[in-house]
C-alpha cells in the first residue's frame, strides 16, 4: 500500500536518464517546430508499448534581473499566444533551432532579439520538460544579470512579436502574480519560483552559465 511506503530522502530524489529498446519508430507528423513522432517502446517487463510524442528542438528562457530603487525587477513581456487565444506574460525565450550554439549564447541572441538587452553575467537557473508525458521540450531558465542596452539598431521583430509589449516587474510581485493564478506561461512561473527560492538562499543554487545539460538530448554524452 502506498500508505507504508517507505521514506525518501532528498539524494534519492534524482531523475536518472535510462531510454529504453525503441523497436520502431514513425514521424507521423512534421511541423514548422516540432514534430510528432510514434515508438514501439520496450518495458522492462517486456511489454511493448505505443507512445506518441512531440519531438521538439529545446528552448531556453532568461530571467533579466537588475536593481531599480533597490528592488530586484524583472524584464516580462506580454504576447499573443494563438494556441491559448491570450495574451500571455512571460520571460525573453526562444528556441534552439541554431545547429552548435551552446544554449547560453542562444539565450543572449534571444535576450537581444526580443527586448534589446545585453548582460554582461549568466548563470543557470532551473532546467525542466514542459510536458514530460507527451511534450518533452526541454528548457533551460538563465539568469542574466549586468545589463545594457544592446548596442546598434533595435531588433526587427515580426508576427506576434512585433506587437509584444516589454514591463519590468519587481521579482516579488512577479512572485506573487504566478501564486495568486495570474500567469499562466509554465516556463515563466517556474522561472519566477526558482529564482525566489534562489535568491532567499543567497542565489546559492546557481549553476554556471555552460553547466552540463544531459535533460536534453543535444547534450547528451
Amino acid at each position: 500500500m502506498s500508505i507504508d511506503a517507505p521514506l525518501a530522502s532528498r539524494a534519492e530524489l534524482v531523475d536518472v536518464i535510462d531510454s529504453k529498446p525503441v523497436l520502431a519508430t514513425d514521424v507521423l507528423w512534421r511541423g514548422l517546430i516540432f514534430d510528432v513522432r510514434r515508438d514501439q517502446v520496450q518495458l522492462d517487463s517486456g511489454e511493448v508499448v505505443t507512445r506518441d510524442y512531440a519531438d521538439h528542438p529545446g528552448a531556453v528562457l532568461i530571467l533579466a534581473l537588475r536593481q531599480i530603487d533597490g528592488f530586484d525587477h524583472l524584464a516580462m513581456i506580454r504576447q499573443y499566444r494563438h494556441a491559448c487565444r491570450s495574451y500571455l506574460w512571460e520571460l525573453p525565450a526562444g528556441l534552439l533551432d541554431v545547429p552548435g550554439e551552446p544554449p547560453w549564447e542562444a539565450a543572449a541572441r534571444e535576450l537581444r532579439e526580443e527586448v534589446d538587452l545585453v548582460a554582461a553575467r549568466w548563470e543557470v537557473v532551473i532546467d525542466a520538460y514542459a510536458s514530460a508525458g507527451a511534450f518533452p521540450e526541454a528548457y533551460r531558465v538563465f539568469l542574466a544579470r549586468e545589463l545594457a542596452a544592446a548596442p546598434g539598431p533595435a531588433h526587427q521583430r515580426t508576427g506576434e512579436e512585433a506587437d509584444l509589449t516589454v514591463r519590468w516587474v519587481s521579482l516579488d510581485d512577479a512572485y506573487a502574480a504566478v501564486l495568486a493564478g495570474q500567469l499562466h506561461n509554465p516556463g515563466a512561473m517556474l522561472g519566477i519560483m526558482a529564482a525566489w527560492g534562489s535568491r532567499a538562499q543567497g542565489w546559492a543554487t546557481l549553476r554556471a552559465h555552460d553547466s552540463p545539460w544531459p535533460e536534453h538530448p543535444a547534450y547528451r554524452q
